[in-house]
């Protein structure tokens, strides 16, 4: 069980990651981002990692996908 969870969890980041790269808008990209930052954490979890999971979901979820938006705004992509 715990096999298939890690294979799952890992299909699911491969997944978000290939969406965030096939992004073309940069809006959408930061969510996408945010939603491989959710898979990460989720993998991290699953890896008992539980620590580097709270990390990862006040980083790359919350805060990088803010600041790559705060960016597009202020050049006026």
């Amino acid at each position: 069980m715990n096999a298939a969870l890690i294979a799952v969890s890992l299909l699911l980041v491969a997944a978000a990651g290939t969406a965030v790269v096939a992004t073309n808008d940069p809006g959408r990209q930061a969510v996408s981002l945010s939603a491989l930052g959710v898979a990460l954490a989720l993998l991290f979890f699953v890896l008992q990692a539980p620590d580097v999971a709270l990390s990862q979901i006040a980083v790359g979820t919350a805060l990088v996908p803010l600041m790559v938006l705060l960016a597009v705004r202020k050049t006026g992509k």
